[in-house]
């Protein structure tokens, strides 16, 4: 298997991804229009060919830009509650607010 020559791993929305160019993600609802620009510049971890960079939490310079390319919500979520013996049911549902981003850019901090 090939190796990624670039790729990093941001936090966003309280989760962590591992990100490359090119890559379609799908991350809690982030406030922007779609079709805008936006930066990730809590990057984590990079690797960049042979260099590797670890934030202490954070990695200094280093932001990875993308394209919001929807907004939308994900698949309902079934939520069901019951007591045994108790005659106690609940089912409820929920889906959750999302924005789909296609990673543009991985740059390299100084």
């Amino acid at each position: 298997m090939e190796e990624l020559k670039t790729y990093a791993i941001i936090r966003t929305g309280g989760k962590q991804y591992r990100v490359v160019p090119g890559q379609k993600i799908k991350v809690e609802k982030i406030e922007a229009e779609a079709g805008a620009d936006i930066t990730f510049s809590d990057v984590l971890f990079l690797k960049n060919g042979e260099s590797v960079q670890m934030g202490k939490p954070l990695v200094t310079g280093a932001s990875v830009s993308g394209k919001v390319l929807k907004q939308g919500r994900t698949k309902k979520i079934l939520v069901f509650h019951k007591r045994r013996k108790k005659g106690y049911k609940k089912l409820q549902g929920h889906r959750q607010d999302m924005t789909e981003v296609l990673i543009q850019n991985v740059s390299v901090g100084a």
